[in-house]
């Protein structure tokens, strides 16, 4: 029989040398690792003190985007609940009213935007799959949560505060 790898070793069955019985260049082989090891630089990092560099192609948080005028960019086509392959989305579209043209951009907006953070798998696609460019991934991680009903985020809680009346809570939402 042919072996599947050519990684196949014959066993030893020599007997062990004095040096091997008494293990001693094993324990010293072990000990200069060891030592080795305690003299570089540790690789962790102190979460709440020190923020870890992100990749420039991180996938965070999702958020809603608004327009240069703090309307909301979503018309709730459902393009990015259909692109979801965790199904991860639920949208109710609604009309927008008369006098309601400073809130949306379109006739139509999302009434009920929700993102379950727990079925979400930050591939990227209901940003890809947005042609009004509504929604994108930011660089926050999502927060661990011991309840359920947290990590159902709704449209109050995804949309980017409102640029000309909530100025100073866009710059710290920007991180600025």
């Amino acid at each position: 029989m042919q072996p599947l790898t050519n990684r196949v070793k014959d066993v030893d069955r020599r007997p062990m040398t004095i040096g091997e019985k008494i293990y001693l260049p094993a324990i010293l082989k072990g000990m200069s690792i060891t030592f080795s090891h305690m003299f570089k630089k540790k690789p962790t990092i102190n979460f709440p003190e020190q923020n870890r560099p992100f990749s420039p192609v991180f996938r965070g948080l999702h958020v809603l985007n608004r327009d240069e005028e703090g309307r909301e960019r979503c018309t709730a086509c459902g393009l990015c609940a259909v692109a979801c392959p965790a199904e991860a989305i639920t949208m109710e579209a609604a009309e927008r009213q008369p006098g309601e043209e400073h809130l949306y951009r379109e006739e139509k907006y999302a009434a009920r935007y929700e993102i379950n953070m727990l079925r979400c798998i930050f591939c990227g696609l209901c940003e890809e799959a947005c042609p009004k460019d509504a929604i994108y991934l930011s660089e926050t991680f999502a927060p661990s949560n011991y309840a359920r009903k947290s990590l159902i985020y709704g449209k109050n809680d995804l949309l980017i505060p409102d640029p000309k009346t909530e100025a100073a809570d866009l710059a710290k939402a920007k991180g600025l």
